[in-house]
């Protein structure tokens, strides 16, 4: 009797999963990468506050660089091209990370540290978000929302996950500088394999996006891409839902461990809880860049992303009211980090907006990214004081219920 297997192969899987199989190296060398740039997210807050030096200004101005980096990279991929512009990423990122660990550590200078921990701000967004460029260029329309689904897979898998527990684990394992000096070969791992490894042709697919020759012409397409935001509304408001979307992450960030200790809900318990939620969060990233591709990328940020994140972040606060125990409020805060990625198609939808100017248009994406960052501890310490954390909450799903409208406003009605 003949027995038959599955006909299953690599290309069922990328057809399957959304996947491109042009990029496959690409995301995995993006993962490394932004694996070796989660390694201090856990600890350093804490390990400079406890040397005595402000470690809300090193912060602070690293915010500022990103959210600038995050914003110029479509434009700059525009201008030199994307693998050029990945490989500025990965250099200035090697500069930064080496002066930060191998001077600012050392000697515990603090000049040092701010100005090589912003330069090191600087590089990982040219790195991670331009790749975000290269997908738009090279996958379909019909795939794109998948295709980014992976990239917010690897990202986050990367810089919340991997990155977080290896940090963890290395820091009391090697020390402080030891760990921080291992991320270089993460990163220089991760580019060779995003840059060498991955063949894939990094020039537009669809427009054909002849990248001009002179530098003043050079000039004009970056003051050109930065004012898409006023050529094309619907742009700069795909980028205010950007900043909303993981707004709550960086002020949850600011006072859900100081609230969440009133309920017995120690720093160990409150780390297990932060990692465990975003493994949910990038499995969703997937699955809800297929479904984007399938019932509509307007329809799905709109009742999975807006919505379902002003019920399930209140839903994350209330948890410990409503049940103080360890595994209900994780399961509440898993409910949030899926419904954050309900998010995902916008980085489909965003550039599918305008036919030239794709990488302007990621820009402004990026930069909502960036920009992120600050906006939620800034809402901390704009209205702790006024409000209290209950109306933090409120004003953070009254955003999110905002956000849901402006989708519907500019995304296409068969999108």
């Amino acid at each position: 009797m003949k027995t038959y297997y599955p006909n299953f192969s690599m290309t069922t899987f990328y057809d399957k999963t959304g996947l491109p199989k042009s990029l496959a190296w690409g995301f995995i060398g993006v993962l490394i990468f932004m694996m070796g740039d989660g390694i201090e997210q856990t600890w350093l807050s804490r390990y400079i506050a406890s040397q005595g030096l402000d470690h809300e200004v090193l912060f602070t101005v690293y915010g500022i660089s990103v959210a600038l980096s995050a914003w110029f990279s479509g434009v700059i991929a525009e201008t030199i091209g994307v693998r050029r512009t990945m490989l500025l990423g990965y250099l200035v990122y090697l500069v930064g990370m080496a002066g930060f660990a191998g001077i600012g550590m050392m000697g515990l200078n603090y000049p040092v540290l701010l100005v090589t921990y912003a330069i090191k701000g600087l590089g990982y967004p040219l790195f991670a978000y331009t790749f975000i460029v290269w997908i738009a260029y090279r996958v379909d329309k019909n795939r794109l929302s998948s295709a980014q689904g992976w990239f917010w897979f690897v990202f986050t898998g990367g810089l919340n996950v991997l990155g977080a527990y290896y940090g963890a684990y290395a820091m009391e394992r090697i020390g402080v500088v030891p760990t921080l000096w291992s991320s270089l070969v993460f990163a220089s791992v991760g580019a060779m394999l995003a840059l060498w490894v991955n063949k894939c042709d990094d020039r537009n697919l669809f427009v054909g996006a002849e990248r001009p020759n002179s530098g003043t012409s050079k000039f004009r397409e970056l003051l050109s891409g930065l004012a898409i935001m006023k050529r094309e509304p619907k742009v700069l408001v795909g980028g205010i839902v950007r900043v909303i979307n993981t707004t709550s992450q960086f002020a949850f960030v600011v006072f859900m461990p100081l609230y969440l200790k009133d309920y017995g809900i120690g720093d160990t318990q409150w780390a297990s809880i932060w990692g465990s939620i975003f493994l949910f969060n990038i499995l969703f990233n997937l699955i809800f860049g297929i479904v984007g591709d399938h019932i509509g990328w307007g329809r799905t940020i709109v009742w999975f992303g807006g919505v379902g994140c002003a019920v399930s972040v209140l839903l994350f606060f209330y948890a410990p009211v409503i049940c103080n125990n360890f595994w209900f409020i994780l399961a509440c805060g898993a409910l949030w980090c899926i419904m954050l990625a309900g998010y995902v198609p916008l980085s489909a939808l965003v550039p599918s907006l305008v036919d030239k100017d794709k990488g302007a248009a990621v820009s402004v994406l990026n930069l909502g990214a960036g920009l992120a960052a600050f906006v939620g501890p800034l809402i901390v310490a704009l209205f702790r004081n006024a409000i209290g954390y209950v109306g933090i909450v409120w004003f953070m799903a009254g955003l999110y219920i905002l956000s849901a409208v402006m989708t519907y406003c500019i995304a296409p009605r068969n999108r």
